[in-house]
């Protein structure tokens, strides 16, 4: 049944990756200064929930190096529950930001052995999936070697007590897009809700329009799929009946973390409108419109700052009453 209440509690399995940006001020021919910000993309859905009001575990694998460090900081200080997360002796994931003028960022990754992906079945077996209404995965955790398919496993018995979220959040950087399509149809069956961004579903499906796309998915087993669309909004599909909302007006710094927002913001309003905790039974689509609106605004504010910086909700509050 689902669960009601802003109590709502929402699990989040995944990475947190030091997203580094050039910092062309203080540089000079000599050196490049670089400015680490803490990133990830479920890392940042969960600051994102948590800001939102919304309670938020994160399970992770912090090393004890200076980005470990700072990204504990950032989860704790936004409200984030750390309580069943594990202290890695791996490296941190590093990623290197260039940002284009318009603020879309492109990735080099430094990823090889670090922690985020070394999960083991025993790991796993500790963490605290009771009394979550929903969990969430997904991006490089859910398809890395070795821990992605223990993940997997996992979320396949745990999804009989909450829904289940995924984002793919395809990174072809360091995953061949033939992987992420091979393991698709699967986290279709284990997922209740597909989030995904235009550009991975270019990935993913070439030459395939979103509204068929969301077909393929439901066909495979998702029954709430998300297209976000950047500036023209995004596409929400519920067994197959679709409807898009737009993206509001704001000024775009970068579009880093914009989709976790999103995600959070999604999930967030879900949980308010009562709809989580099982197989979305109740769920409408005038609900899967109001979700999509809110989640919207949360990644526009996003947008509006410089990193994966998403809003509290007295912001989200006051952006959407026009204030």
């Amino acid at each position: 049944m689902p669960r009601h209440g802003s109590s709502t509690s929402i699990t989040v399995l995944g990475e947190c990756v030091a997203d580094a940006f050039t910092d062309p001020a203080r540089s000079d021919p000599g050196e490049l200064v670089l400015r680490a910000l803490p990133g990830g993309g479920p890392a940042n859905t969960a600051v994102a929930l948590a800001r939102l009001g919304t309670p938020t575990r994160f399970l992770g694998r912090f090393s004890d190096d200076v980005f470990g460090t700072l990204f504990r900081t950032r989860l704790s200080t936004s409200g984030v529950d750390l309580t069943d997360s594990v202290t890695a002796p791996e490296p941190s994931t590093l990623a290197i930001a260039d940002l284009d003028k318009s603020g879309q960022a492109t990735y080099t990754f430094y990823a090889d052995g670090t922690a985020d992906w070394q999960w083991t079945d025993e790991e796993l077996a500790t963490t605290g999936w009771d009394g979550a209404a929903c969990l969430h995965t997904g991006s490089l955790a859910l398809i890395r070697h070795p821990g992605g398919t223990r993940i997997e496993d996992h979320f396949a018995k745990a999804r009989e007590h909450a829904t289940v979220s995924i984002d793919p959040n395809v990174r072809p950087l360091l995953v061949p897009p033939a992987a992420y399509r091979e393991r698709l149809p699967r986290w279709c069956a284990l997922a209740d809700i597909l989030r995904l961004s235009e550009d991975d579903l270019d990935l993913l499906l070439p030459g395939v329009s979103p509204e068929e796309a969301c077909d393929t998915w439901h066909t495979a087993g998702a029954r709430l799929v998300v297209i976000t669309l950047g500036e023209r909004g995004a596409l929400a599909s519920l067994d197959g009946v679709h409807v898009t909302v737009p993206t509001p007006a704001v000024d775009v710094v970068d579009t880093v973390g914009a989709g976790d927002s999103f995600t959070a913001g999604l999930l967030h309003r879900l949980a308010a409108l009562g709809h989580l905790g099982g197989r979305l039974d109740t769920l409408s689509l005038t609900d899967v419109t109001d979700a999509c609106t809110f989640a919207a605004h949360v990644a526009a504010l996003t947008c509006s700052s410089a990193g994966a910086n998403p809003p509290h909700a007295e912001l989200v509050s006051r952006y959407m009453n026009g204030e």
